[in-house]
């Protein structure tokens, strides 16, 4: 509010500055301390200005705005026409009648000079017309595209919340089914599991609420993750976490970003049956930006497998794109049996 009343304020005085500018400036360039026309020079420039203010802002804020923008293109021309007309009749005329003394430049008096006169005053005052009608339709094009802007701003704003949200029932739907499936083998961990839920779901609740976190904390949630993860493995499980992040830092980072990869790693790098493993890494590039790689062994889900939707990967591409557009890197995909996957993004600070 105070920033539209700030651009207005200016609008006003550079307004007035130029009218100020266009009155003064022919007096300033052909100035003379014993010119004894000047009064009736004030007056007849005076006149000019007035009728030229008066083709400038009737267009600017009532005939372009009525009859322009609205596409009547014939009534805005007959309009001006008119308007045009008989103002520069008029101030013509009257110059004429009581300004004699401008006339002296033409030596020959007749209808040459009046038509020059005449055809002076109406040039002026159709390009001023002109110029009323290039500044506003340069207005409102400004004012369209900061007002698309805008809406632009609020859709992408939405459509992060509505990915944001839901980032939290995807994450607690893929832990309920991991607790699901240690209730038949540990009754005892899986209390355990469901105690250690509680603790990651207040920080998915209640601290990382904002649009970005400090990176330790978020590091540590999914270090709690993994560690939470842990208790359902068997030792033929390979199972690492890496940071290499320096611990003293004022870094910040989009909340949940990485919690969907991590998730994966666990969905399909784990089997019951076979060696398995999964290799995570935190790292600061040279560039520094914050790296997350993840390599785990592969196996392919069945499609009786309900452990989760597919969503979050997606989920995640589209939120890279929108929080980091032509700056992160995003590579994923599966080679002999090994699914890697490696984020690359642009560090906030404080």
């Amino acid at each position: 509010m105070k920033s539209t009343s700030k651009k207005n304020n200016l609008e006003i005085l550079l307004h007035i500055g130029v009218w100020i500018l266009v009155y003064g400036l022919p007096f300033f360039i052909s100035w003379k301390n014993n010119d004894s026309e000047l009064p009736n020079k004030l007056l007849h420039h005076g006149v000019v200005v007035l009728t030229l203010l008066a083709v400038f802002y009737l267009n600017y804020f009532h005939l372009i705005e009525k009859f322009l923008f609205n596409k009547k293109f014939r009534e805005y021309f007959l309009y001006n026409v008119l308007l045009i007309g008989l103002l520069g009749a008029g101030v013509h005329f009257w110059n004429e009648a009581t300004i004699p003394q401008a006339a002296k430049h033409f030596p020959e008096p007749g209808i040459s000079r009046s038509l020059s006169f005449l055809i002076r005053d109406i040039v002026s005052l159709v390009m001023v017309a002109g110029l009323s009608v290039a500044l506003r339709t340069t207005g409102k094009w400004y004012r369209l595209e900061a007002e698309q802007q805008e809406e632009e701003k609020k859709r992408t704003e939405a459509e992060l919340l509505v990915l944001r949200q839901q980032i939290n029932p995807h994450f607690l739907f893929n832990t309920l089914n991991n607790i699901y499936a240690l209730i038949e083998i540990s009754p005892e961990k899986a209390q355990n599991v469901v105690h250690e839920l509680s603790k990651l779901m207040r920080y998915v609740l209640y601290e990382n609420t904002g649009e970005k976190v400090a990176l330790n904390k978020e590091i540590t949630f999914l270090e709690n993750y993994v560690e939470l993860m842990k208790i359902r493995l068997t030792k033929d499980v390979d199972l690492t976490f890496e940071n290499k992040v320096p611990k003293e830092n004022n870094w910040q980072i989009t909340p949940m970003l990485f919690i969907s990869l991590v998730e994966n790693a666990f969905k399909h790098g784990i089997s019951p049956t076979r060696k398995s493993f999964i290799h995570i890494v935190f790292d600061i590039t040279a560039e520094n930006k914050l790296s997350c790689s993840i390599e785990n062994s592969f196996f392919k889900k069945n499609d009786s497998d309900l452990s989760g939707s597919g969503i979050g990967l997606e989920n995640l591409k589209r939120r890279l794109d929108i929080l980091y557009p032509e700056t992160h890197e995003f590579h994923a995909g599966e080679l002999n049996e090994i699914y890697y996957s490696r984020i690359v993004v642009p560090l906030l600070t404080d």
